[in-house]
């Protein structure tokens, strides 16, 4: 595969919104809001893709502890079994509601500079499954509810992604993995996400499942980026 280029670069902003964000966010993550500013320097660069995703969920999804008698958000997990195939499952832990579809917790903050972007891609809309990765739920015998992400990176000839925003210990992480898997070289930038889990442990316990994964964890100042920068 050849190198990053702006021809061949899409910037993937993952769920940067409303109830992601203090102060109000029904699932904030501390310092989620800090980053836009720095996103808005990427979203100014000449990538070929410049994409955001949103959780776009129904009021009833499977991932609110509301919908689940007697469970607790945070605390309590909920294994979710494919509904195409009874083999495959997912146990995930249980949210508060967050990103109720035409709520304003599920809009993209308002700091960021939505008019530079080429798409947003709504994840989360089947209420049966739960999709951390922008290309959808992990599900592959059959694959269930998958997004245009995958379609739309090929069809503009994509070969890399580079990944920030929220949150790092999950839809970053689910993304940046997923995009491997689908054959893109896949940078996170390690600055612009924040994590669920802020430990010291947590965060790099999540970084080297990505690395391990083949994803490639880089800072602002890497080469990956200043090749985007160098037209």
């Amino acid at each position: 595969m050849s190198a990053p280029t702006p021809a061949n670069s899409a910037l993937a902003i993952i769920d940067l919104q409303n109830d992601f964000c203090p102060p109000h966010g029904a699932l904030a993550v501390t310092g989620g809001r800090d980053i836009a500013p720095a996103i808005n320097t990427l979203l100014s660069l000449p990538f070929a893709l410049k994409l955001a995703t949103r959780d776009f969920h129904p009021p009833d999804h499977i991932s609110f502890a509301s919908q689940h008698t007697g469970k607790k958000p945070f605390t309590d997990s909920h294994t979710i079994v494919s509904p195409k195939n009874q083999e495959e499952e997912q146990t995930t832990l249980l949210w508060p509601d967050h990103c109720v579809q035409g709520t304003p917790g599920c809009e993209l903050i308002p700091e960021l500079h939505t008019s530079s972007l080429h798409f947003i891609v709504d994840k989360g809309q089947d209420k049966r499954v739960e999709s951390y990765s922008a290309f959808g739920p992990p599900f592959r015998r059959p694959r269930v509810g998958m997004t245009e992400l995958d379609a739309k990176l090929k069809e503009k000839g994509i070969e890399h992604v580079f990944v920030c925003g929220l949150a790092w210990d999950f839809c970053v992480q689910s993304t940046a993995v997923d995009a491997v898997e689908h054959g893109y070289s896949t940078y996170v930038i390690e600055e612009l996400t924040k994590g669920v889990d802020q430990s010291e442990d947590g965060h790099e316990k999540t970084k080297a499942e990505m690395e391990k994964s083949g994803v490639k964890v880089i800072g602002l100042e890497s080469p990956e980026l200043d090749a985007i920068r160098k037209k």
